[in-house]
């Protein structure tokens, strides 16, 4: 008879088999904002759609902020991004040292350098640039509108939270208060 520690392993076996065979509907498809990771699809696609998710999130998460009430946050971008391609490097150098006949020496050296763009294929057949790295676009400046832009302090948190999201001077920040409607 197995002991009671062996069923528990065996149990748990079968639970984990159980879990891995059980197919998980994609929630990132039906269109949740906070599950795809559309920073990254919004650079890529277009700037302006990143720049309204990156306003967006921001807005949401400053709301919560004590004193800073209803936000509205723009966002300027100074560049669109940058995709860097992976680049094979090909280098070769000949040093030739050649002795003249009154006894003076004449060196030549010789260096060539090839780069090639490394490509994929895609499963269609057709070859795209691997890229080895994306780059986001850059943050320019920040404006926050929001009710607690005359208090101090909430400036002071809305500044930091910004600087610390973004990496932006605080020179390229500016907070001010919304106007009553």
């Amino acid at each position: 008879m197995p002991k009671k520690n062996q069923l528990v392993i065996l149990l748990l076996a079968g639970v984990l088999l159980f879990v891995i065979a059980v197919p998980v509907p994609d929630e990132g498809k039906g269109g949740d904002e906070e599950t795809e990771p559309a920073a990254a699809q919004g650079a890529e696609s277009d700037p302006a759609s990143y720049e309204a998710y990156l306003e967006e999130k921001t807005a949401q998460a400053l709301q919560y902020v004590e004193g800073v009430g209803r936000v509205n946050v723009m966002i300027t971008l100074k560049s669109s991004g940058q995709k860097i391609v992976e680049k094979d490097q090909q280098s070769s150098s000949q040093t030739t040292e050649e002795e003249d006949s009154g006894g003076g020496t004449r060196i030549s050296q010789d260096s060539s350098s090839d780069k090639t763009s490394v490509y994929e294929q895609t499963a269609d057949g057709s070859q795209t640039p691997y890229v080895s790295k994306e780059l986001t676009p850059e943050i320019e400046g920040v404006i926050v509108i929001a009710d607690g832009g005359d208090d101090a302090v909430a400036v002071q948190n809305i500044t930091e939270a910004v600087q610390a999201l973004f990496g932006v001077e605080a020179h390229k920040i500016k907070i001010m208060k919304r106007a009553d409607t």
